[in-house]
């Protein structure tokens, strides 16, 4: 055939089954319209028009907003640990404390630090308290470098016996029981020397009394147990005594030597 040929009509029966297959999509389409739910738009708006879409959002060029990293919950508190306070004691009186022991001998001196002696042992120095001394009857002595000792017997009892030690203070007063010598037999007497001087003091006619300034002669011979005075200008006196050595001759010689001494 060529291209100029028109063509053949389609046979009778191709046409009726086009025509056929119409109807039953024209059927098909009216029972499914037939059976959706009624709209509100169904009075406006054929059945078969379609219904028109909603319009799309329209999507801006924004950038989603980042990412934010959750932070970490805080760490759970322990549960604080009560400690219950311990019991605060019950206060404890304090024991009595003993009563001190009453003081039984105070020396005390004009010279500070000066060495205190009890029966020849050394105890302290002044001022010197003690409560340790048992009673009755002691020696107390009290030396100061420079100074004359001292010493005292003392009768220790229930109070507090005090000694009050002079070194500075020249002080003299010395007694001796004596024999005044003769040329032809003695009397007896007392020599009693002071500051003031020296006095023989006895029932004879030759008492005397001699200021120290005035002496001469103030001696004592140990082996010839003889104290011998002689005042300046006047007559000279010896002494002696009923002891059986020159001892308390020497003693009542030395001390007023020193006191002289010291009083200068």
């Amino acid at each position: 055939m060529g291209l100029l040929d028109e063509p053949e009509p389609p046979s009778q029966g191709a046409a009726r089954w086009v025509t056929l297959i119409a109807l039953v999509a024209v059927g098909a389409g009216a029972a499914f319209l037939f059976l959706l739910p009624p709209t509100e738009e169904a009075d406006t708006k054929s059945p078969s028009a379609p219904e028109p879409s909603a319009p799309e959002p329209s999507v801006s060029a924004v950038p989603p907003p980042a990412a934010t990293i959750p932070e970490p919950a805080p760490p759970k508190a322990e549960p604080e640990l009560v400690v219950e306070p311990e019991p605060t004691p019950a206060p404890v009186a304090p024991a009595p404390s003993p009563e001190p022991e009453p003081v039984r001998l105070r020396v005390r001196s004009d010279v500070a630090g000066a060495a205190v002696f009890i029966d020849r042992t050394y105890v302290g120095v002044t001022p010197f308290e003690s409560s340790d001394v048992t009673a009755g009857p002691h020696r107390v002595n009290v030396s100061a470098l420079g100074y004359d000792g001292f010493s005292q017997g003392v009768e220790i009892g229930d109070t507090v016996t005090e000694l009050d030690v002079a070194f500075t203070v020249v002080d003299l007063d010395e007694r001796v029981a004596v024999i005044h010598k003769h040329r032809f037999g003695d009397c007896a007497g007392d020599l009693v020397a002071s500051l003031d001087g020296i006095h023989y003091q006895t029932d004879g006619d030759d008492a005397f009394s001699v200021a120290v300034d005035a002496l001469e002669e103030f001696s004592v011979d140990y082996l010839e147990h003889n104290l011998r005075i002689k005042i300046r200008g006047g007559r000279t006196f010896n002494f002696t005594d009923a002891q059986p050595n020159a001892d308390r001759l020497f003693v009542f010689h030395r001390e007023v030597e020193q006191a002289v001494a010291s009083s200068r």
